[in-house]
């Protein structure tokens, strides 16, 4: 394991490949706060 394993994501970093450990879209953290309203 490790860089040298291309089933892994630091694998994968190392050899710039990519798969289900390391999907081409980056998945993006999201801060989970409620919509503002506008004052009307």
């Amino acid at each position: 394991m490790g860089r040298g394993d291309k089933k892994t994501k630091k694998g994968k970093i190392f050899k710039g490949s990519f798969g289900k450990s390391r999907p081409a879209t980056e998945k993006k953290t999201t801060n989970n706060q409620p919509a503002v309203k506008k004052p009307e």
